[in-house]
């Protein structure tokens, strides 16, 4: 595929542009990635796996190192297959956005079909079942993304917070008042809990307690895609996590990437506005990101954790 920078690319459609529906935006294109020294080389190619899928959300890694994705308007989760062939892999998914799986391989997802809102085991056949429906008496809202930990803990987010299911337990909440939240994940050695903040400035970051209740809630990182507090939508969606516990965090300027301490390392450019990434690939060194219908991928020297599947 014929490669187009990033700069081209904006000169021709505006970024405010992607994310729209797909009938408005060009085809997506390869991109060049910048150097980030131990994250990725600089001249590595952001790749076009797959495009025009109906929604693409809740990348989490599969063993064989392709991916599983939620098409969310097409209410599947779709499989990509090392080699880049696509097929489904859950039809009639319950409004599925993201994705995890247990100690025990089943696939948890958060599931938003109104009437059915919940967070839920999907797979494999038979083992389906409802993990939290309601807290305190009330449904849950809309949730949208969730991380499971290595005890089978379950992180997910619904406004306004974190909520946690411990394993076999009943639902907390863990964190409140965030009134936008996305994005949730752990640090390699689940010490820290990350949330974007869609509606701020900061992407949040957390202690986690042994019970796995939250506490030190502070601010981890400055969005770059946050030029005055008053923007109102950074963009913050999905995020992912390497071995060394860098954090990615897809935004409205692409793939914004933070080392541990919240130090802004870099930006990975699409040609269409990430939505979510997981790491993935043989040595979990390739770096899978979706959005705008669209499949990307780009070898990384960075490796993802390989403690869970995202």
């Amino acid at each position: 595929m014929k490669q187009i920078s990033f700069a081209s690319l904006l000169l021709l459609f505006p970024i405010t542009a992607f994310g729209q529906g797909q009938a408005s935006q060009p085809p997506p294109a390869d991109t060049i990635a910048p150097e980030i020294p131990g994250v990725v080389a600089g001249g590595a190619q952001v790749r076009v796996v797959k495009h025009g899928f109906q929604g693409t959300e809740g990348p989490v890694a599969l063993p064989d190192g392709g991916i599983l994705f939620t098409e969310t308007r097409a209410n599947r989760i779709t499989r990509v297959d090392p080699d880049g062939n696509a097929s489904p892999f859950l039809e009639n998914a319950n409004g599925s956005n993201g994705l995890g799986f247990d100690p025990n391989r089943r696939l948890i997802s958060v599931q938003t079909t109104p009437g059915q809102t919940k967070v839920g085991v999907l797979h494999p056949k038979g083992s389906e079942a409802v993990l939290a429906d309601s807290y305190e008496g009330q449904p849950l809202k809309r949730p949208n993304d969730l991380v499971v930990n290595t005890r089978g803990g379950v992180y997910f987010s619904d406004s306004p917070g974190i909520y946690y299911i411990p394993p076999g337990g009943k639902i907390v909440r863990v964190a409140e008042g965030i009134p936008n939240p996305n994005g949730v994940l752990l640090s390699p050695d689940e010490r820290v809990l990350y949330a974007n903040n869609k509606d701020d400035e900061y992407l949040l970051a957390f202690d986690v307690r042994p019970d796995g209740t939250l506490s030190n809630r502070r601010n981890f990182a400055k969005y770059q895609s946050v030029k005055k507090p008053e923007d109102e939508d950074n963009g913050a969606d999905g995020l992912a996590v390497d071995g060394a516990g860098r954090v990615y965090v897809a935004t409205n300027l692409g793939v914004e990437i933070y080392s541990p301490q919240g130090r802004h390392l870099g930006i990975l450019r699409l040609s269409r506005k990430p939505q979510n990434l997981a790491f993935s690939g043989p040595d979990k060194k390739t770096l899978y990101i979706v959005g705008g219908g669209a499949v990307f991928k780009v070898q990384m020297l960075a490796q993802g954790f390989k403690g869970r599947a995202k």
